[in-house]
């Protein structure tokens, strides 16, 4: 008997080559982007746990610090002795003043501390080489030592870090692990730590921060900025002192 239809059925129609092979192609890709997907959620759950408990370990540190320093202000008092806190580790630097009337060297000075706009600051490693550069462009900045709370304003709110020579803000630790990595420094609290402690990695670490842009001080600057701090003016060493600063400008 003939059948009633000339119009093939689905089953009897053959598929081409290149359709099958492109369908087998995407199926292939799609697998492997799926297992590409659930690698990385798995490395990132990973990352996540060592930087949890790396940021915990940075907080009893800190805590454990802040206790010793106590006890040992305590001990001092109660044997009629006076403590001396330790010599500073770091020294945040902010430049106050312009490029009217500068010398050469401490034009100089200024590049290599990368202080090349009023109002930017930058962390500088304490050491006999810095102190000698600072005192010699001491009228030009004001500098202090930061405390931990500074250092971590400044690098949430106005961090920013240099990928390729390009300012890139710090909205997530992959920016700092893509730079610092190699460095053991996976994210902002490990930035944190090894600027606050002066680690091995601070010049490094220093580098990849681009020099802050602070806001001019709450309230301005004093009557008589060109002046020493120490006599009533904004400019040298205000050790401490520049944490208050900090608050105004950042």
């Amino acid at each position: 008997m003939a059948p009633s239809t000339t119009v093939p059925s689905a089953s009897a129609i053959e598929v081409p080559e290149t359709l099958l092979k492109k369908r087998k192609q995407n199926e292939k890709a799609r697998e492997e982007r799926l297992a590409a997907v659930s690698a990385a959620r798995k490395a990132s759950r990973a990352k996540r746990t060592v930087i949890f408990k790396r940021a915990e370990s940075y907080v009893k540190e800190y805590l454990a610090k802040e206790k010793e320093e106590v006890r040992l202000k305590r001990t001092a008092r109660t044997a009629g002795d006076f403590y001396v806190p330790a010599q500073p580790k770091v020294y945040f630097v902010v430049r106050i003043r312009g490029i009217n009337e500068i010398a050469p060297k401490p034009r100089k000075i200024l590049q290599l501390l990368r202080l090349l706009q009023i109002n930017n600051g930058v962390f500088v490693k304490a050491t006999r080489a810095t102190q000698q550069m600072l005192r010699l462009v001491e009228p030009y900045i004001t500098y202090g030592e930061p405390n931990l709370k500074s250092v971590r304003e400044l690098i949430y709110k106005r961090g920013y870090g240099k990928v390729d020579k390009q300012r890139i803000p710090l909205s997530n630790n992959a920016v700092i692990e893509q730079a610092l990595g190699k460095y053991d420094i996976l994210c902002v609290e490990d930035l944190v730590h090894e600027i606050i402690s002066a680690g091995p990695n601070f010049k490094q670490a220093s580098n990849f921060l681009w020099p802050f842009k602070l806001s001019n001080p709450t309230g301005g600057w004093r009557t008589r900025k060109f002046k020493h701090f120490v006599q009533g003016g904004d400019f040298g060493d205000r050790e401490t002192n520049i944490n208050k600063l900090i608050r105004q400008m950042n």
